[in-house]
């Protein structure tokens, strides 16, 4: 018997396994957009406060997701004390794109390869529903924070700066 390729990602496959309610939406991707997540908010029509997207970063060695709104960035300090380490730094996007399966633009906190430490940026309790990368660029989902902190084990702190 054949196989089909899946249609969907390892991120949507997770919130329907769990049973989490959840939005889909798809949009056009401009290859020669800049800000992956300002096109998706444009794109979408959603508050940039509202739409996250996820930053992996090193905290004290760790690889670690810091899930900020994509009108800001993440203030390095702050994440480094939410994971409970002395100093944070940016990940290579290779080293994101290997550890979680997801290239750049389209990195979601949902489904992963490996399971990654994960800090939310508290004002995602602003709130009841926020937008995160759906594990593709043009992808994104829609979910209650409390249902993203519950499915990536985050901890939550205001780790974001500018937005």
């Amino acid at each position: 018997m054949a196989r089909t390729a899946p249609t969907g990602t390892p991120a949507l496959a997770l919130l329907e396994r769990e049973g989490v309610p959840h939005g889909v939406h798809s949009y056009e991707h401009d290859p020669a957009a800049q800000h992956y997540g300002l096109e998706a908010a444009e794109k979408l029509g959603v508050d940039p406060q509202q739409l996250f997207k996820t930053l992996c970063f090193e905290a004290d060695g760790v690889l670690t997701m810091g899930i900020v709104p994509v009108s800001g960035s993440l203030d390095l300090k702050a994440a480094a004390r939410a994971a409970g380490a002395k100093k944070a730094s940016m990940a290579e996007p290779a080293v994101a794109e290997r550890a979680t399966g997801y290239v750049v633009g389209g990195i979601s906190p949902l489904g992963g390869r490996k399971r990654l430490p994960a800090v939310l940026d508290s004002s995602a309790f602003d709130f009841d529903t926020v937008y995160v990368s759906g594990g593709r660029r043009g992808l994104d989902v829609s979910l209650a924070p409390a249902d993203l902190v519950r499915l990536t084990g985050a901890s939550t702190a205001f780790i974001g700066k500018g937005s």
